[in-house]
């Protein structure tokens, strides 16, 4: 971020990069957790959550949007392409 590496957790490492991979679409909540965790994980936790605010103090909160009731989309920046 502004020319500044990022530290991040494996976890959140692997959401961006999916979130990145996939910029610019909405990404269920549901897809998340199934990328990020085995079959048995708890869906009912908050723990997309939790990375997701994490990851939006380290890249600004306007780079993550939040789509009430479908997920999230990473907004890619200007001049990037969506994914």
């Amino acid at each position: 971020v502004n020319g500044e590496p990022l530290r991040l957790t494996s976890l959140e490492y692997r959401l961006l990069h999916y979130m990145m991979m996939h910029q610019g679409r909405v990404i269920g909540r549901t897809e998340l957790v199934e990328h990020l965790y085995d079959q048995d994980f708890d869906r009912d936790s908050n723990t997309i959550e939790v990375f997701i605010g994490r990851l939006r103090k380290k890249l600004g909160a306007d780079r993550i949007e939040t789509v009430r009731g479908l997920g999230y989309r990473l907004i890619p920046l200007e001049g990037e392409t969506a994914g």
